[in-house]
């Protein structure tokens, strides 16, 4: 019989009841609850739902940051046959009102009262929501009369378990693979979000084929942060409910830095901004003292020696060994307990992870796995594993699934981990998945032994006014790997050659003024210091030493302010929205090409 995540979240249940399933932090302290009370809660809350009339195929919206009741309240859902339809808790009212819209959702779930009252203008306008739940009651407990609590849900759900006890476990009997699980709306760089329709079938197809795959067992612990409106971070619930491991649900995304020292997670899913901003601290903190910054730099040359035997499989002098030995107690130990101390290896997804970063982390004894996948297709379809890993890819085809390359570049996929559909929208749909095979819009290239790396989106690609063609990612990766840029913005489609616009990683940036003695009124005028400027100069140009003379970047501008979602210049999952960032910067971008050629050759380095 083909089993669904439900019928597996019961066996793990059952098989290691008295482990520790979920860990979470209340009132200062970290609390553990073990297989058998998470199951309870879990069927709490179907049961509590079950009696607001929640019946299989309607649509349940979840509205609130990661926690733990939001992964409890998922398996609660999809054990009734109804479908999870998350949102991410950054979305404007506009998206959230076309998501409950165009969803039908019946039950909207938000985190606390004051988010369900921020919505009040949007959900007068949606006839098919029934009830508001909310995972937290208000201040002092003070919560609106027609709002319920999760904990009057979970009473509710409690009672009538009391006459039906295999409520849960009856529903989950009834599931069928091909039964809807979830609408995930993609947070798009362009236009209305789209649904993407993915049904048990995709859901078990993923998390049965990746997380064996990468050596997880149930022995493993993860520190859970990503959003769940992510269809990356989803796949931890699933996956959990799966192998068995025990999850840990972090505070926030500013406290993850104290989270992963007190969990001491085994493994992290993460996406590169996390990476890239340790990295960033890193480099800041080796350049504090001219003794601090050699020793670095001879242990980083130490730790790349170790990296290539590694990635190679190949013994390890013992000369080398012992002079690792002393590179991680000198310097890569402390990186290593900053991340809890147990790390076994981190997966990476969401977005291009760069190169030097990745390696950087390898060389001090910290693998990052990067992967590769959308929402289209449940996450991972590809991904580098303990065992076997190249970096500058995204690793190896997961379980079933099969690449062919078009001839214009893009990466076609054929699997079960392919979506049913976009909901209510069947001409995107057969624009995606042409004759079985779902359109990544990504381009790449397969190399013999099957590796897959991903060189750009296809409609991203630059085409300059010389008929040569530009991916912007990897020049945007490039400079991002300097620890004073925190975003760049490439633009060149039809020029004659490419600028760039860049925001500053602020921290750093003011770092480097403390230490040099520049003084300056606010951030605004820090931005713009000749001395800044020149750091920025410097990164472009060691940029451009990599790049080919049509593809270098002869420009650029340093903004004000970093990119936003609130403005509009990112989505949800921190992708750039480039048409949107084009038009706010039209002027900037113009007077960029507009510059005398002295300034153009100044960036050029």
């Amino acid at each position: 019989m083909l089993e669904t995540v439900c019928h597996k979240f019961l066996e793990t249940a059952k098989k290691h009841t008295t482990r520790t399933a979920v860990m979470f932090k209340r009132g200062g302290r970290w609390n553990e609850i073990d297989w058998n009370g998470y199951r309870a809660i879990v069927e709490n809350i179907a049961a509590g739902l079950q009696t607001l009339g929640v019946r299989k195929g309607d649509a349940i919206a979840i509205f609130s940051n990661t926690r733990l009741e939001w992964a409890a309240t998922d398996l609660a859902v999809l054990g009734l046959g109804a479908i999870t339809v998350p949102i991410y808790q950054s979305s404007t009212p506009d998206d959230i009102s076309f998501i409950l819209h165009d969803s039908k959702a019946k039950i909207l779930i938000c985190e606390t009262p004051a988010m369900a009252r921020r919505l009040r203008d949007v959900l007068t306008a949606i006839p098919s929501i029934e009830r508001i739940v909310c995972f937290d009651a208000g201040k002092a407990g003070a919560t609106p009369d027609d709002i319920l609590t999760l904990q009057e849900i979970r009473q509710k759900g409690e009672a009538a378990l009391k006459h039906s006890p295999t409520l849960y476990e009856l529903a989950v009997r009834e599931l069928k693979l091909d039964d809807t699980a979830t609408y995930i709306y993609t947070s798009g760089t362009t236009g209305r979000p789209k649904g993407v329709v993915l049904t048990h079938t995709q859901a078990i197809s993923e998390v049965a084929d990746a997380f064996p795959l990468l050596g997880v067992t149930f022995r493993d612990r993860t520190l859970s942060f990503l959003p769940y409106a992510h269809v990356l971070g989803r796949i931890e619930i699933w996956g959990h409910a799966l192998i068995g491991y025990t999850m840990a649900f972090a505070e926030s995304i500013d406290k993850l830095k104290n989270d992963l020292v007190e969990v001491k997670p085994t493994l992290i899913v993460s996406v590169p901004r996390v990476f890239e901003k340790i990295y960033n601290g890193i480099l800041a903190q080796a350049e504090i003292s001219p003794l601090r910054n050699r020793i670095f730099r001879w242990a980083l040359a130490t730790g790349r020696e170790i990296s290539q035997y590694k990635v190679e499989k190949q013994p390890v002098p013992i000369d080398l060994a012992l002079r690792y030995r002393l590179a991680r107690k000198l310097v890569f130990d402390t990186l290593y307990e900053k991340l809890g101390g147990r790390l076994r290896f981190a997966v990476c997804g969401g977005a291009p992870l760069s190169r030097p970063i990745a390696e950087f982390f390898h060389a001090a004894g910290i693998l990052i796995l990067e992967g590769y996948g959308l929402t289209e297709t449940t996450a991972a379809i590809a991904v580098n594993t303990p065992f076997d890993y190249r970096f500058g890819t995204v690793g190896k085809a997961v379980g079933d699934v099969r690449f062919k390359i078009a001839e214009d570049g893009e990466i076609l996929v054929q699997s079960k981990k392919v979506m049913k559909e976009y909901h209510g929208d069947p001409e995107s749909t057969a624009k995606t998945i042409v004759n079985g095979w779902l359109h990544t819009g990504d381009i790449g290239e397969l190399s013999p032994e099957g590796y897959l790396r991903i060189t750009d989106r296809k409609k991203d690609l630059i085409k300059t006014a010389g008929g040569k063609y530009v991916a912007p990612q990897r020049l945007e990766g490039l400079l991002k790997a300097n620890r004073f840029i925190s975003q760049v913005h490439v633009h060149g489609d039809q020029k004659k050659y490419i600028v760039a616009l860049l925001t500053l990683n602020i921290d750093q940036v003011e770092n480097f003024a403390s230490e040099n003695d520049i003084s300056y009124k606010d951030r605004e005028s820090l931005v713009g210091n000749p001395r800044v400027k020149e750091l920025v100069r410097r990164a472009v140009a060691d940029a451009n030493a990599h790049l080919a003379s049509f593809e270098s970047i002869k420009n650029f501008a340093i903004l004000p302010r970093e990119f936003t979602i609130e403005s509009g210049e990112l989505t949800p999952s921190l992708k750039v929205k480039r048409k949107i960032v084009d038009a706010n910067y039209r002027d900037t971008i113009e007077s960029l090409y507009g510059s005398d050629k002295a300034s153009q050759a100044e960036a050029h380095g």
